[in-house]
């Protein structure tokens, strides 16, 4: 049996190209497992889980591409070691991995340490990105959801003693616990 497993790091991003290939390789759609808006960097995924979990002795994993399945070379090797455990070949792109083959574990080895690369290479990107912002003033965390006027009417009211927490959460639009340390900062500054 093909199993296919597709997935994007971000929720914008559609998983329409994948499941093409993958149904194009020949993984019946309700075969394919997904992991939407997951990083590659992280083992634990759901679809990854499930996908795994299908697998039995004889089964071929599918996917598109190595940096789908994992975003780090040791993850890939264990995800490779486990699925050739159980008797499962993988299927990366259209090329069997063969454990057995020389050749092939190069490329794997090489194509796990390109995918750990270009992961390493994002992150990089994103640091000096947010650095760049944070040096021109424009990175400044999250905004208020209150404003200094809303929230000193916020504490009066909670002052006055006739509103719940609840209430003035509601009536303000937002969490209790927005409330609670918006009363807390308030106490701190008398």
């Amino acid at each position: 049996m093909l199993i296919g497993y597709a997935r994007c790091s971000t929720s914008s991003q559609d998983l329409t190209a994948q499941r093409n290939a993958l149904s194009a390789a020949g993984v019946d759609p309700d075969a394919i497992h997904v992991d939407h808006g997951f990083t590659g960097t992280k083992r634990d995924r759901p679809g990854l889980g499930k996908a795994l979990a299908a697998c039995r002795d004889g089964d071929t994993l599918v996917v598109t591409k190595l940096d789908r399945l994992a975003r780090s070379l040791p993850d890939a090797r264990d995800i490779a070691d486990e699925l050739t455990l159980k008797g499962v070949t993988l299927n990366v792109g259209g090329s069997i991995y063969d454990p057995h083959d020389p050749v092939g574990k190069l490329l794997f080895n090489v194509l796990g340490m390109v995918a750990e690369f270009e992961s390493d290479l994002i992150r990089a990107r994103t640091r000096e990105g947010m650095a760049v912002a944070k040096a021109k003033g424009k990175l400044r965390g999250r905004q208020p959801k209150l404003s200094k006027k809303q929230e000193s009417h916020l504490v009066s009211l909670h002052q006055g003693g006739k509103h719940t927490t609840t209430e003035i959460a509601e009536l303000f639009g937002v969490a209790r616990s927005t409330v609670y340390r918006a009363i807390q900062r308030a106490g701190s500054k008398a």
